[in-house]
């Protein structure tokens, strides 16, 4: 039996255990000890790749970025920061025709900027923002749309926990992954907002439970102090944190720590924080950078398996046969992704499709920060589109409109995900988009 016929076979395996339900880092652990088992006939030595992946992978300070940033993004939904922006950019927008819906969007760009998890920004502002809008006579899957649109801008804005992801599988800064993502992340928010408009004026039965929006009253409006006063915490935060990474005032690691600390530190301010919800707060801490861990921890070995099978080689030789150039393998490349994004997880996707792309990606002599940007988002258009659609089911969980179904919020994200189709074709024609920063 071939090399390349073993780490072929491991890839059906994988994908066809992880569709049976067992967890994604078991499968990757389990597959890879059973290929590099084969391919060397040496069980001690595939038990000898798993113990070293286990040290290797995780043993650097840099990751300790991962649980500083998750403390931090649980903090600051605890300390109610983005209702705060929502209620402020609410006061702004609420007056524009389809302004709750902008409002949503800018909300979440700012709650991105400190947390960088999409799926509680999908919680918080189900919770926060899908009430307001069916109040004032928005479509409720309009509402749960925009708030599962919107909320990818948290693994795009930085701090992202898919940009971290994906700098220790690609052996990329960190840092630079954060910076090139911002000017991608603000067009696509941008992006959102002007499709929100246009909805609402050109096709407002789309936006609208009854063609026209709900007049908004000029009650309980908020002075420019109160204003500045609820997002100053959120100003803070991001001066903080990207301002300092930014300058080069500490590293990504020192900026979790930093980040970490100034959320705790409104919490308490706030009152939103007593002893067992800190307790809580921690323990969910624990168990994402667990499952973080366990994940890069298999992705290595499963990594290394593929190295030694030599299946990225064979890849690469096959498509040069075909006569695939650059531009056909990044086509290939994000309908493979997206395709995969309607059945697994984000990290999941890319744990199992970029140890065998990035090889390939780097022969073609491609920008593995730009590629990181471009495989972001084809993974985030996934969180979006049925079946799977994990922030479309995140939202209908938290959802407390029983009305609402899962269908309707699968449409209310649909123009959404075609923007962000628009904005990654733009990406793929203009690399420069996330590397101007950089330059």
């Amino acid at each position: 039996m071939g090399n390349a016929v073993i780490a072929s076979g491991s890839l059906v395996l994988m994908l066809l255990l992880i569709w049976g339900g067992l967890h994604v880092a078991v499968v990757l652990g389990l597959v890879s000890f059973i290929g590099v088992w084969l391919i060397r006939d040496d069980v001690s030595v595939a038990a000898n790749l798993l113990a070293a992946a286990a040290n290797d992978a995780i043993n650097s300070h840099i990751f300790g970025v991962v649980p500083l940033f998750v403390l931090t993004g649980f903090l600051v939904a605890k300390a109610d920061v983005g209702k705060d922006a929502f209620e402020v950019a609410n006061q702004m927008f609420r007056r524009l025709r389809g302004g709750l819906g902008i409002a949503t969007v800018a909300a979440n760009a700012v709650f991105a900027a400190i947390t960088g998890i999409s799926i509680a920004s999908a919680a918080v502002f189900t919770r926060v923002a899908v009430p307001q809008m069916l109040r004032f006579g928005y479509r409720g899957g309009f509402a749960t749309g925009v708030v599962a649109g919107s909320s990818v801008l948290g693994m795009l804005i930085p701090p992202s926990l898919l940009m971290i992801l994906y700098g220790f599988l690609a052996n990329q800064s960190v840092g630079d992954m954060f910076t090139a993502g911002i000017v991608p992340g603000l067009m696509l928010a941008i992006a959102f907002a002007l499709g929100i408009v246009l909805m609402a004026y050109l096709r407002p039965g789309m936006v609208f439970a009854n063609g026209i929006p709900v007049e908004v009253d000029a009650q309980d409006m908020m002075g420019a102090g109160t204003m500045a006063l609820k997002l100053l915490p959120s100003i803070v935060m991001i001066v903080a944190v990207l301002g300092g990474l930014y300058a080069g005032f500490f590293t990504a690691t020192e900026a979790g720590a930093v980040g970490a600390g100034l959320a705790l530190v409104i919490a308490l301010l706030k009152r939103k924080l007593d002893g067992p919800g800190f307790w809580s707060v921690l323990t969910e801490t624990g168990h994402v950078t667990v499952a973080v861990s366990f994940l890069i921890i298999c992705a290595t070995i499963y990594t290394r398996m593929l190295a030694m099978s030599g299946m990225p080689q064979f890849l690469v030789e096959t498509m040069a046969q075909a006569g695939l150039g650059r531009t056909a393998f990044l086509l290939l490349y994000v309908a493979i992704v997206i395709a995969l994004g309607t059945i697994i997880d984000s990290s999941s996707i890319m744990l199992i499709v970029l140890p065998l792309m990035l090889p390939i990606a780097e022969q073609f002599g491609m920008n593995l920060v730009w590629f990181g940007v471009v495989t972001v988002i084809a993974v985030e258009i996934g969180l979006l589109t049925p079946p799977f659609g994990l922030s479309v089911f995140v939202i209908k969980s938290t959802l407390s409109e029983p009305g609402i179904s899962l269908g309707d919020i699968f449409k209310g994200t649909a123009p959404f995900t075609l923007i962000m189709l628009s904005v990654l074709g733009l990406l793929l024609v203009f690399p420069q988009i996330s590397l101007v920063l950089l330059r």
